[in-house]
């Protein structure tokens, strides 16, 4: 992807619930990748001479093939070229491809390959925004919302991701709901901000998803429904979003809003303890002490414990459990959580 812009923001902090905010959301976040439209013109294939040094061949393969592409700058982006990108994007900008700028304002913005410049990254995002570009109106709506280099403005900020929303931008009109839920440069309006979620929602944000199903589980700005709740949630979990795994897994494991499915929650348990989550990572272990829905391994549960437990999450009863595995059972459990943890390294 090549333009990827995080906001975090609780919902369980902008909506309101009689005092008590109990969010299925409780850390949900204002996240969207954004891949500029390609170029709508399509550059002349560049003749590259054979050369006699193979090294030289395998140097220059990929900026060479990213030459011949229908987007010669947004091939030397994704290969990593760029300062090419930038030369070829300001071809493409000077004949008036909206897309172009928006790389360009994305290239300065992260600085990458240059020094970073966010006063030049909103300059082209701005001419981006005004040659029709949503994934630019999106971006500097980023900016704006997170004050990255810029004073906070949450009514830039939102009109922005109105004019991203009204152009077909998922994340921005999920961006958007959230503003009219929080009164964040929008005038509050929980009904309104819902049905900007479903809309989101309905076209594939996940993020939205899982908010959705939060909505509809606190019955705010929609009637509550427990069996919406979890088919949304259910969603968000399977497109990958981990909060969402942990909370579907709940909701299969107490059989709250879905058919109860004890081996169906330890899957999604799992997927969570994976890409990290310590409360996750928790269940599992106690999943795997008891036996229930995995088969029972008290080294395995001792190692999701030692590795919730590095991140916060006390649990006497398994401290108890992992205290009596055996010296050889203890050395194979420090095995599995270095060699998690390495991994975990790895991927991050």
């Amino acid at each position: 992807m090549l333009i990827r812009a995080i906001i975090f923001v609780s919902l369980a902090a902008i909506i309101s619930v009689g005092g008590n905010t109990q969010s299925l959301a409780a850390n949900s976040s204002w996240s969207q990748s954004v891949e500029p439209a390609k170029p709508k013109t399509r550059k002349k294939a560049r003749k590259v001479k054979s050369r006699k040094e193979p090294a030289a061949q395998k140097k220059t393969a990929a900026l060479d093939a990213s030459a011949n592409s229908p987007d010669p700058a947004f091939a030397a982006f994704e290969s990593g070229h760029y300062l090419t990108a930038i030369e070829r994007a300001k071809v493409a900008a000077a004949e008036g491809d909206a897309a172009a700028h928006t790389l360009l304002g994305r290239i300065l913005a992260d600085g990458l390959g240059i020094a970073k410049n966010i006063e030049k990254a909103i300059a082209w995002y701005r001419k981006g925004v005004e040659l029709g570009d949503e994934n630019a109106a999106f971006a500097l709506g980023v900016i704006y919302a997170t004050g990255d280099g810029v004073q906070k403005d949450p009514k830039e900020a939102a009109a922005l991701f109105a004019e991203s929303s009204r152009r077909g931008h998922a994340g921005a009109t999920y961006n958007l709901a959230l503003a009219y839920l929080g009164g964040h440069g929008r005038t509050r309006d929980v009904k309104g901000g819902a049905k900007l979620m479903q809309r989101a929602a309905h076209a594939g944000d996940r993020n939205a998803q899982y908010d959705l199903g939060s909505l509809y589980a606190l019955g705010q700005g929609v009637e509550q429904d427990e069996k919406k709740a979890a088919d949304w949630t259910g969603k968000a979990a399977a497109a990958g979003l981990v909060s969402a795994q942990l909370e579907y897994a709940v909701m299969l494991f107490k059989g709250r809003g879905v058919a109860k499915n004890i081996e169906r929650a330890a899957w999604y348990f799992l997927a969570a303890a994976e890409a990290g989550n310590p409360v996750a990572q928790n269940r599992l272990a106690r999943l795997y002490a008891f036996g229930i829905g995995v088969k029972q391994s008290r080294v395995d549960a001792a190692k999701w414990h030692i590795l919730a437990r590095s991140r916060g999450v006390a649990d006497f009863k398994l401290d108890v459990i992992a205290s009596k595995l055996s010296p050889e059972n203890q050395q194979v459990v420090a095995q599995k959580v270095a060699a998690w943890s390495d991994r975990s390294l790895l991927t991050e």
